[in-house]
């Protein structure tokens, strides 16, 4: 399994970010999010495979990235979202 960064814009007003968010959960074993717009999963699935099952969710203006991660990182959360993160996604 791979850990990956997903960031994304809808640019629309009255988006349904539900759908986004439902779609990121389910390509994940383990996601965390500890930012707006941003997700960090662990998933068995490529980007290519986690960015079409978000993309049907999408306008054409709105903008998405899926990027695989390594656990080189460094960044400033609290101690239980370092924990979740280091035990659940890069364990």
């Amino acid at each position: 399994m791979s850990a990956y960064m997903i960031t994304y814009d809808l640019n629309r007003d009255s988006q349904n970010y539900e759908e986004v968010i439902n779609a990121i959960k389910k390509s994940s074993s383990y996601w965390c999010s500890y930012w707006k717009s941003a997700f960090l999963i662990k998933s068995s699935l490529s980007a290519k495979q986690i960015s079409d099952k978000i993309t049907p969710h999408l306008d054409g203006n709105d903008t998405l990235i899926v990027i695989e991660v390594t656990d080189s990182y460094q960044g400033w959360l609290t101690e239980k979202q370092w924990k979740f993160i280091n035990e659940k996604i890069f364990g």
